[in-house]
């Protein structure tokens, strides 16, 4: 039984995988969490060791009469299926703002690596210069600005930006669908790197935990605290493919992601219409500096790559448990 330690938390997109983890991660540290979701129910049914409320973070109304009573609000919600993406994200970024303003809450948000274009490439700081080269990164520009401008009228803002997520829950990410194939056996792995150039990936866990670290952290930080994590670095882009042979145990096959596939399926398929997007961020190497963020914490969380592709892959049904491969040993050596 967790200690509560009386403070509460509004999660906007628990059901998802950065804030499901976020939100798992502070009800382990005593904190009350409350969740808000258009199926309280459903969701409850999978989560019950939240306080799921019924609610839209669309509705303005809905969103300030759950963040009554809270100190912190995690915004890590997106639009069901990322539809209309572009229309529903600022205005509801903008409820979030008028509740943290009016019950006195914190604001952490994901952030994200598409708001820089090539000009701030190779190595990315907090302080870069902000020219993203698609629609969905002048969208997180945006995002951002609006953040910052409310801590300057009493909004407190953490923002924490990490590379390409994967990890339990990351069910929309480049490891779920472009690299495996969910639920089913990993025998086939589609590398989208291109040869020699580098790649930054974030494990969920290890992201939720600094998020976690530097709330803890409380009203030391700015008001606009935003930090980079260095996460897992491919240097090569053949790092990730051969961590996944390594805890695959068993032969598995690899090819070059289809690439030219991308343009054809885009209009139709909303994950290919993404991928087609963020190319760029696969063609040229691109690192975040995390100086600021071990300078704050003394270091940054970091599980072992081999154990992180491991419970991803667990997760994601591409490999038994650790439990059932034992077994599965166990019936061999016994015949």
């Amino acid at each position: 039984m967790t200690r509560q330690n009386g403070q509460t938390a509004l999660v906007l997109g628990a059901t998802g995988g950065i804030g499901g983890e976020v939100a798992r991660k502070l009800a382990t540290r005593g904190w009350r969490v409350r969740a808000l979701n258009r199926d309280p129910a459903k969701a409850r049914a999978k989560a019950p060791e939240f306080d799921w409320v019924q609610g839209d973070a669309m509705n303005a109304s809905d969103l300030m009469t759950a963040a009554q009573g809270v100190s912190l609000i995690v915004h890590a919600v997106n639009p069901p299926g990322y539809r209309d993406w572009e229309k529903l994200v600022l205005p509801m970024l903008d409820n979030t703002i008028a509740a943290a303003r009016s019950v006195g809450a914190r604001v952490v948000l994901p952030g994200t690596v598409y708001n820089f274009g090539p000009d701030a490439f190779p190595v990315l700081r907090e302080d870069s210069p902000q020219h993203p080269v698609t629609k969905k990164g002048a969208i997180r520009v945006e995002m951002e600005r609006r953040l910052e401008l409310a801590s300057h009228t009493g909004v407190r803002v953490i923002i924490v930006r990490a590379g390409d997520f994967f990890g339990p829950g990351a069910a929309s990410s480049w490891f779920s669908q472009g690299m495996v194939t969910a639920g089913k056996p990993l025998a086939t792995v589609r590398n989208p790197a291109r040869r020699g150039v580098g790649h930054q990936w974030a494990y969920l866990p290890d992201v939720a935990e600094t998020m976690i670290r530097l709330i803890e952290c409380g009203d030391r930080l700015s008001s606009f605290a935003t930090y980079h994590m260095d996460g897992f670095w491919d240097a090569d882009g053949s790092q990730m493919l051969a961590a996944i042979k390594r805890v695959a145990n068993r032969p598995v096959k690899t090819k070059v992601f289809p690439w030219w596939m991308v343009p054809l399926a885009a209009p139709f398929v909303t994950f290919m219409r993404e991928l087609k997007e963020m190319r760029y961020l696969w063609q040229e190497p691109l690192r975040m500096s995390n100086e600021r963020l071990v300078a704050e914490l003394g270091s940054e969380p970091h599980t072992p790559i081999d154990e992180a592709v491991f419970t991803s892959l667990v997760s994601l049904g591409c490999l038994p448990t650790a439990q059932d491969a034992e077994a599965r040993r166990s019936v061999k050596a016994d015949h």
